[in-house]
């Protein structure tokens, strides 16, 4: 078992090289995708710090700092609560808020 983890992980390390360094989402670099993924935390992280967000209702993905929000809202308050904060986060270039708000 411990042979076919490992030789799995190389495999996977080589494939990885073989990409030049270069992420399948879009034509994006690694490094792009490091800066994406970090906002994406930022976001989810001042979610859950905010009581007005459900953090667990809204999606967020970040692709080049256009952030998209989806996912459900108790109100239009915490709709535009959610997008406010997401715009607030440095490196964010716009924002797409396609949050729906429960009736």
């Amino acid at each position: 078992m411990f042979m076919r983890s490992t030789l799995t992980a190389l495999a996977a390390a080589v494939l990885l090289a073989a990409g030049g360094c270069a992420v399948t989402r879009g034509q994006e670099t690694a490094g792009g995708y490091v800066d994406d993924a970090t906002i994406t935390t930022r976001i989810k992280g001042r979610f859950v710090e905010n009581p007005d967000v459900a953090a667990t209702s809204i999606k967020v993905e970040t692709l080049n700092g256009t952030v998209l929000l989806s996912g459900f809202a108790k109100n239009a308050t915490e709709k535009s609560t959610a997008e406010r904060i997401a715009r607030e986060v440095s490196g964010v270039k716009s924002v797409r808020n396609e949050i729906l708000v429960r009736p």
